[in-house]
C-alpha cells in the first residue's frame, strides 16, 4: 500500500470526523511519510509500520471522542465514547459495555428513585382530589420525609453520576491504551 492508498483509505474510515480534525490526522501522517523518505523507507514501508488504516482509525475515533467527552460532558458524547471504544475490538462489547450498563442502570434507578420521593407530595394530593374519603394526616407526613428523602438521593445521585462520569472516563482511556498496546501509549 503506498502513501496515498493509505491516506485515502484512513480519511474514508475518519468520514465522521469533523473536517478539520480530520485535516489535521491527515496532514500529521503525511509528515510521518515524509520524514519515513527522507530516512530511506519505502511508502509500502511506511505503510506497513503504521499498520491497518482502519484500526488506526477506530484508534482515533476512539481518542476523539474521549476527549471530546472529557471537555463537553453530555450523555450524547458518553454513548459515543463508549460505542467508539467498544468497535476497537469485539472484547471490548464485554469488558466496556457490560459495566457501562451496570453502573447506567444503577444510575438511573437512583435518579427514578430521588424523583419519585421529591413527587411523593403531589400523588397524594392527587390521591386526595380522587378519593376524599380515604384521606389520611399520616400520608401527608410520610409523603413529605419521602420528599426530603428524595431530594437527598437526588443531591447524591448528582455527585455520584459526577464522580461515576470521571472513572469511566479514566476506564475508557486505560481501555484504549491496552488496545493501543500497553499503559505506556496512553
Amino acid at each position: 500500500m503506498n502513501k496515498n492508498q493509505f491516506l485515502s483509505e484512513i480519511e474514508r474510515h475518519l468520514s465522521r470526523l469533523p473536517n478539520d480534525e480530520k485535516d489535521d490526522i491527515l496532514q500529521d501522517y503525511e509528515e510521518y511519510f515524509s520524514i519515513g523518505i527522507e530516512e530511506g523507507k519505502t511508502e509500502t514501508e511506511i505503510a506497513t509500520s503504521l499498520g491497518s488504516p482502519k484500526q488506526l482509525a477506530k484508534e482515533l475515533l476512539a481518542n476523539y471522542h474521549i476527549e471530546k467527552m472529557e471537555t463537553t460532558t453530555t450523555t450524547r458524547n458518553m454513548f459515543r465514547a463508549v460505542w467508539a471504544v467498544i468497535g476497537l475490538g469485539f472484547v471490548n462489547l464485554v469488558i466496556v459495555l457490560g459495566p457501562f450498563l451496570v453502573v447506567l442502570s444503577f444510575l438511573l434507578a437512583g435518579w427514578i428513585t430521588g424523583v419519585a420521593g421529591v413527587l411523593s407530595p403531589l400523588l397524594v394530593i392527587v390521591n386526595t382530589i380522587v378519593n376524599p374519603d380515604i384521606f389520611e394526616w399520616y400520608d401527608v407526613f410520610f409523603s413529605l420525609a419521602f420528599c426530603g428523602i428524595g431530594l437527598f438521593i437526588l443531591i447524591g445521585m448528582y455527585y455520584a453520576s459526577n464522580g461515576v462520569k470521571n472513572v469511566f472516563l479514566r476506564y475508557l482511556k486505560f481501555n484504549l491504551s491496552i488496545v493501543k498496546g500497553g499503559t505506556n501509549h496512553g
